[in-house]
């Protein structure tokens, strides 16, 4: 206990750890306590710290946390980026340790503002509510990197009825909660009221969760839909090798035609890797053959478009044929897989930096559902689908959710299964059906509850077959977003602060008259 409270580099080490730790809470273990274990160890750890203390504990647990969550970073630099095994570790371990900065600066908040030892039922709702500002700043701060946030744990847990009432961040909230709580149930022991109040905003919203768990908070609309989505499987070398272009159009081409009668034919990210301007006649005869079948084709398709300001540019989007209509345009992009930052420096220095369709633009913010067979859906593409607050806002004009992707950036590693972890969580959190369609895997149904209703596993060229149900009605967290949480946290943080303050302006008189 004293390694983790006190400064020194075995708290730090423990620190490392426990972040670490919060890896195996997520897919594809979901071993759901150790994100409270990992939680508590980070709020303990800085109990007794100083700022500058705290600034450095804080920074270790994130980068336990991304070291261990985030290794398939690796696999994209190195095997797909041409990097040398030292120079991709280093660029690894470089990403790592700045985002765990992210820890870090809350970390350092804590100790030198808003920290109150001495009343630890304030202190626990103050550290929840920074906890909470901590996975917020991070999904927004230079276009976000939400990623392994701790709320995803309870997919498959006891929290999971939370979701469509308040989002991941309600459950994130209640579990920074949790544990801080636990943490401090022995200091308010001896003390009955507090005890009581301790105990109460531990349990409410875990027996609360046995009533909302399996809460149906939309309904049907319309009849139910036949998908076929495909998953190429295609390998990351080849996809954007000119002289592979006519066989992958030939391959989605024979296994769409030899695909089942469907509603919905759904293709993958880039599933045609070239300009839809140059590919407008095979698209113009798939569209036929969907119509023909009465179905809508929904492919993702790199664009070339003139922007507002006269400009051309490359985009990432989505486009549907046959009996459905509209295209869109990918508005949340991946930091170096489709635009490079620092561009004019970097350019040029390793492959890595210069990967195939790295010089996308951002689609326009005001863009609406897709429409296929009177249906709307809302799409995401690939990364799109991890920012809660921005799915949400498409989600709620939708009937049907849809997120195409190609993680075969990421090889065998757990990259792929965290992502539809998220995935999983989006459908849960609006209530809809989630069509996933990728290139090499886990192309899945699923289902309003965040289920997997049928899957095609990984590194397997298949056609998946199954139905999905439009519905209609907003849950709580679609109509509401994230907006009550704010406002309970920074009420929450303003009284912390209030109160350090105070009890700083208290305690120096007294210190003075005691001299």
């Amino acid at each position: 206990m004293r390694w983790i409270t006190q400064p020194g580099w075995p708290g730090n080490l423990l620190a490392m750890a426990g972040g670490a730790s919060t890896t195996l809470a997520l897919a594809p273990f979901d071993i759901w306590p150790l994100a409270l274990l990992a939680i508590a160890l980070f709020y303990l750890g800085l109990r007794e710290l100083n700022p500058r203390q705290a600034l450095l504990r804080g920074w270790c647990y994130g980068l336990g946390l991304f070291l261990a969550g985030t290794s398939w970073i690796y696999v994209s630099i190195h095997d797909y980026g041409a990097a040398s095994v030292p120079l991709a570790a280093f660029l690894t371990f470089g990403f790592c340790a700045g985002v765990a900065l992210f820890f870090a600066l809350p970390a350092w908040l804590w100790a030198r503002w808003l920290r109150r030892n001495d009343a630890p039922i304030a202190d626990a709702l103050a550290f929840a509510a920074l906890w909470l500002a901590q996975e917020a700043f991070r999904g927004w701060f230079l276009t976000g990197f939400p990623w392994l946030y701790s709320g995803y744990s309870q997919l498959q847990g006891p929290l999971a009825g939370l979701a469509p009432v308040g989002g991941m961040w309600l459950i994130s909230l209640v579990l920074a909660l949790s544990s801080a709580l636990l943490v401090n149930l022995p200091r308010v022991r001896r003390h009955k009221p507090r005890l009581a109040a301790a105990l109460v905003l531990l349990l409410a919203p875990w027996l609360a969760c046995l009533a909302l768990n399996g809460q149906a908070w939309t309904t049907p609309k319309g009849e139910p839909l036949k998908v076929a989505a495909i998953q190429g499987n295609v390998a990351q070398n080849l996809k954007w090798d000119p002289a592979q272009l006519d066989a992958q159009l030939a391959l989605y081409r024979d296994l769409t035609l030899s695909s089942r009668a469907a509603d919905l034919i759904v293709w993958p990210e880039t599933a045609v890797p070239v300009l839809k301007e140059y590919a407008e006649g095979y698209l113009k005869v798939m569209g036929r053959v969907a119509a023909e079948r009465d179905a809508a084709l929904i492919t993702g398709v790199p664009l070339r478009q003139v922007n507002e300001r006269g400009e051309k540019r490359y985009y990432n989007g989505i486009t549907v044929t046959g009996w459905g209509e509209g295209t869109y345009l990918k508005q949340k992009l991946v930091p170096f897989g489709e635009y490079v930052p620092l561009q004019d420096l970097l350019r040029g220095l390793i492959a890595f930096f210069d990967l195939p369709m790295s010089d996308f633009a951002r689609g326009p913010a005001d863009q609406g559902p897709l429409l296929a067979k009177d249906v709307r859906i809302a799409p995401f593409i690939c990364y799109e689908v991890v920012y809660p607050e921005f799915a949400a806002e498409l989600a709620a004009r939708s009937d049907l959710l849809l997120t195409v992707s190609n993680d075969t950036w990421f090889g065998t590693s757990i990259g792929p299964l965290q992502h539809l972890q998220m995935a999983q969580m989006r459908a849960l959190e609006a209530g809809r059906w989630m069509i996933r369609a990728t290139n090499n895997g886990i192309t899945a149904l699923i289902d309003p509850q965040g289920r997997i209703t049928t899957q095609i596993p990984q590194f397997q060229q298949a056609v998946l077959y199954g139905e999905v149900q439009p519905m209609q009605g907003l849950t709580p967290y679609l109509l509401w977003r994230g907006w009550p949480l704010t406002a309970l946290c920074s009420l929450l943080l303003a009284w912390a602060l209030w109160a350090r303050r105070r009890d700083t302006r208290t305690a120096a008189p007294q210190t003075a008259c005691t001299q």
